[in-house]
């Protein structure tokens, strides 16, 4: 255990550890974005349709939070983006609780998620810049484990936290995004890399977006990312499937557990199992994985069958998402790390939007047995996605790897 916790966990710099408890640290105070909806309908009495508009308005604002966090963190530095996002998010979750007009708590909601997604692509950017290119993979799971733990604690405090005083939800939060600020404060120093000329990108370091809208081969890869988990977030039509199949809805509890469970205890062992293989190859038989998880739960009937096809395709989510951040670091310039992290997260925040949105309208128009079997076939068609862009895939990584040739003495003539 020892030598597999040093392979694991070992030689890893001192920076990233304070970056992997600040992670801790942010999740497991991550009260509102975890019970904003129970709060909205069960404390403030509002409609489940307004509840339902708050809760995207969150989601719409940590998108474009995104964006504009990683060109302020490949601009002007990736502590400034991560200190003021933080401080401004603390801000707005105190005063979301202490809000009661509903535009009001839009428009806080809006911010809140907006000023957290400002902090995020730069935070994965600092984790880029300061782990060599062999310890990513490792670093990059022992992020998504602490996220992993610090959620799965916070879902169980915030539920007695908001029995006692609904308050306290944003105020912890708030909390919570200033003692993250602090630690960054104190202990990451920046690390936004100088200005260099690497293969093709020799305007890596200037310019907004123009460059990653341009990048077909990373859009192809956050397209291909943002429709694997558009399956996996489609998952929250488990309880449909459950009430068709005549079982308690309770039981929704204990099925999903399964993923976070599988997560936090097994995550750890996933490098080693993967870090030999090649990235793209590896999210593809993550992608079948994933697939027939979902094409398993068309035949679930029981408890314990569901139970089953959760555990699949969270296997398949643990083997995808260590690869695709590792993934995105490859084919990210150094100069604009935090603009691709920036715009890679938005294939996520499209899946936590279309995942519910058309597995509810697949559900509703046909049945749940349908929109397993359809997520099989997409995941299927992601597999395949991801096969065919591996050779380009692996020409950028190699053209971001050379160094760019010298100046001719022509131009260097000219230049002075």
């Amino acid at each position: 255990m020892t030598r597999w916790w040093t392979q694991t966990a070992g030689g890893l710099p001192r920076t990233f550890w304070y970056l992997w408890t600040a992670t801790l640290i942010n999740r497991l105070g991550s009260f509102v974005a975890i019970y904003l909806g129970v709060y909205l309908v069960s404390v403030r009495h509002f409609s489940p349709a307004y509840a339902g508009m708050v809760i995207g308005l969150h989601g719409a604002g940590s998108a474009a939070g995104a964006v504009l966090g990683g060109v302020v963190a490949d601009r002007w530095g990736r502590r400034p983006a991560m200190l003021a996002g933080n401080l401004a998010a603390a801000a707005a979750a105190v005063s979301l609780g202490l809000s009661g007009h509903p535009v009001a708590i839009a428009a806080l909601t809006l911010l809140l998620g907006l000023f957290l997604g400002v902090a995020r692509p730069a935070f994965t950017a600092t984790i880029i810049d300061v782990v060599g290119e062999r310890d990513r993979l490792r670093a990059m799971t022992l992020n998504y484990w602490a996220i992993n733990i610090g959620f799965s604690i916070a879902a169980t405090v915030a539920g007695l936290v908001l029995r006692f005083d609904p308050l306290l939800l944003f105020v912890i939060n708030a909390a919570v995004l200033l003692g993250t600020a602090a630690l960054i404060g104190l202990k990451v120093p920046e690390s936004r890399p100088a200005p260099v000329t690497v293969g093709q990108f020799t305007r890596a370091d200037r310019g907004g977006l123009g460059t990653v809208l341009r990048d077909r081969v990373f859009l192809t890869f956050t397209a291909l990312t943002g429709l694997a988990w558009l399956c996996i977030e489609s998952s929250v039509m488990l309880p449909v499937a459950l009430r068709s199949d005549g079982l308690p809805a309770s039981a929704y509890g204990p099925i999903i557990a399964v993923n976070g469970l599988m997560i936090v205890l097994g995550q750890l062992f996933v490098p080693r199992l993967i870090g030999r293989f090649d990235r793209s190859r590896t999210v593809a038989v993550a992608a079948v994985v994933i697939g027939t998880g979902f094409a398993l739960t068309a035949l679930a009937d029981a408890v314990w069958f569901y139970a089953l096809t959760v555990a699949v395709w969270t296997l398949g989510e643990m083997l995808m998402t260590p690869a695709n951040s590792a993934l995105t670091a490859d084919l990210s310039p150094a100069a604009q790390r935090g603009r691709y992290q920036g715009v890679y997260s938005l294939g996520y925040a499209f899946a936590t939007f279309a995942g519910p949105t058309l597995g509810g309208l697949v559900a509703d128009r046909f049945t749940t047995d349908a929109l397993w079997l359809g997520l099989f076939g997409l995941a299927l068609l992601v597999a395949a996605g991801n096969l065919l862009a591996a050779p380009s895939r692996a020409r950028r990584i190699a053209a971001l790897r050379t160094p760019a040739p010298p100046p001719s003495p022509a131009r260097q003539a000219a230049a002075v």
